[in-house]
């Protein structure tokens, strides 16, 4: 690698599995120290174990962290200060699916509860991401948002709302945080291979449910969009902040209708994805 991050502190939320876990490896080889936030002890003790064995010991850290508690969250950017004595990027990955099925049954709680998680909690991964920063002279703020969030029918309502705000919150927080050398950008993954689809377990599961979906003919890979945060933490996006990036094989570039025969009602309950968290019915 060619040591792209090398000299920077990162914390990286939802880091123990599908993107949030491939970013982190990847800043590790980068040359980044890292601190892994996740709510899954689980997944996290594993990739610590696995960042150690590949000779990173010294170099991470994991939290265990529900990120859309204040106190969780400051507690994580506390840890790469007192640790690791400064801060350059804070990812903002953590997710879960959230609230299904039709809008006339989510009740109140899934509302709330969707867009604490995915919302909420890039709200104070910023705040108190930002606050380290100004100590050290300023950096990256990466939050993960989606295609969902720029286009109707392409996700669950609670989820594709929650999107919709990360990205408008990116917009306004560069803006803020710009005299502060902050940067501030979303990625919006497209269709990619991670625990947060219920359904895809294997490549072929992922190939049957992106069918007709992208024009790329390649599924997407957690990898594609740790290569998309390597870019966004590195000194080379240094003029770039309010963006989304999106990382979707093409697929919004189809237009609208992205999904047009997806049926909400397919699918009930609250998806808690690889937190460790039980889904509800």
């Amino acid at each position: 690698m060619a040591k792209r991050l090398l000299g920077k502190v990162a914390v990286i939320t939802g880091g123990a599995s599908g993107m949030g876990q491939a970013s982190v490896h990847m800043y590790l080889r980068e040359g980044a120290k890292v601190v892994i936030a996740d709510l899954n002890p689980q997944t996290g003790q594993e990739t610590l174990d696995k960042a150690k064995a590949d000779g990173f010991g010294d170099a991470v850290r994991f939290i265990r962290v529900d990120v859309s508690q204040e106190d969780q969250v400051k507690a994580m950017i506390d840890l790469a200060m007192a640790d690791f004595g400064r801060l350059d990027v804070v990812f903002n990955n953590a997710g879960v699916g959230g609230a299904m099925g039709m809008i006339t049954e989510t009740t109140l709680e899934e509302w709330d509860r969707s867009f604490a998680i995915l919302l909420r909690s890039v709200f104070l991964g910023t705040k108190y991401g930002a606050l380290a920063m100004r100590e050290t002279g300023g950096g990256s703020i990466i939050n993960t948002a989606s295609t969902a969030g720029l286009a109707g029918g392409s996700g669950p309502a609670a989820y594709s709302a929650a999107k919709a705000g990360v990205i408008n919150l990116c917009k306004n927080a560069a803006i803020q945080l710009a005299a502060d050398r902050i940067r501030v950008n979303a990625i919006a993954p497209g269709g990619i291979q991670t625990p947060l689809i219920a359904t895809v377990k294997t490549e072929d599961d992922m190939k049957t449910f992106m069918k007709g979906k992208q024009p790329w003919p390649d599924t997407g890979k957690p990898d594609d969009i740790a290569y998309a945060a390597v870019y966004l933490g590195s000194d080379e996006s240094r003029f770039v902040t309010g963006t989304t990036l999106l990382v979707d094989g093409g697929l919004l570039a189809w237009g609208p209708g992205l999904f047009p025969h997806a049926d909400a009602s397919a699918t009930t309950g609250f998806r808690m994805s690889s937190t460790g968290e039980a889904d509800k019915a």
